[in-house]
């Protein structure tokens, strides 16, 4: 049963996840910060640390919308842009060539976005991108964005490989196993993926954390255990 396999191996897993995080994200820009017309006291917090260029412009946008109350409305302005990218080659070429002017670039996704009838909020925000030469980094700012408001909702997404689905029972029981591993207050968002090459038992990834107990893992570990010299 997939949950008896990673009920046995619960510690090895806990102390994968034994590393916190504790670095602090990089200032949000100046323009996002001040989105609301009136300043919250109780300051609003990114959920988790992100790094680098996308994980900062990420964790502005989040600020600006979690301070404007607006989230889930900003959320998904965000993965529509994103989505509306994959569907029209001509937009993405748009959003990918830094040869075209700023002045062109800010207008154009102004007048998009305005007639779409997004937020303030994500249309300042695509507006920044398009005068700083990176909205073709959008789709990478998405995917760290709606992080950061699964972490804000307590949200976490868990991709399982198997051989086979897995059984709803056997889903029920990962679920719970894994809420008792990352906490009873989260929410388990279950993504099953069929991998024949893994030859039997399960992977499961969140975050960054790999727990593998396939098959194909622990015959390796035994051939290379069988490869070693050893006295007689």
């Amino acid at each position: 049963m997939a949950a008896r396999h990673l009920r046995s191996g619960v510690p090895l897993l806990q102390a994968r996840l034994a590393a916190t995080e504790s670095a602090a994200v990089a200032q949000a820009s100046r323009g996002l910060a001040t989105q609301t017309d009136k300043p919250k006291e109780n300051k609003i917090k990114v959920p988790k640390a992100l790094y680098g260029g996308t994980g900062n412009y990420a964790s502005a946008l989040f600020l600006a919308a979690a301070n404007a109350n607006s989230l889930e409305k900003v959320e998904s302005e965000i993965l529509d842009v994103v989505g509306a990218s994959k569907k029209s080659p001509m937009f993405s070429q748009f959003m990918k060539d830094t040869s075209v002017p700023k002045e062109t670039r800010v207008k154009a996704i102004t007048e998009i976005f305005s007639e779409a009838g997004f937020t303030d909020i994500t249309k300042k925000f695509l507006s920044a991108l398009a005068s700083n030469g990176r909205l073709k980094y959008v789709e990478r700012i998405a995917e760290r964005f709606v992080d950061l408001t699964m972490a804000h909702r307590g949200e976490v997404k868990v991709v399982v490989r198997t051989v086979v689905p897995l059984p709803e029972k056997e889903e029920k029981e990962l679920k719970e196993t894994l809420r008792d591993i990352l906490g009873k207050d989260k929410t388990i968002l279950v993504e099953q993926k069929i991998d024949q090459g893994i030859m039997g038992g399960l992977v499961i990834e969140f975050g960054q954390k790999v727990f593998d107990m396939s098959i194909r893992t622990r015959a390796k570990q035994m051939e290379a255990f069988l490869r070693q010299p050893f006295d007689i």
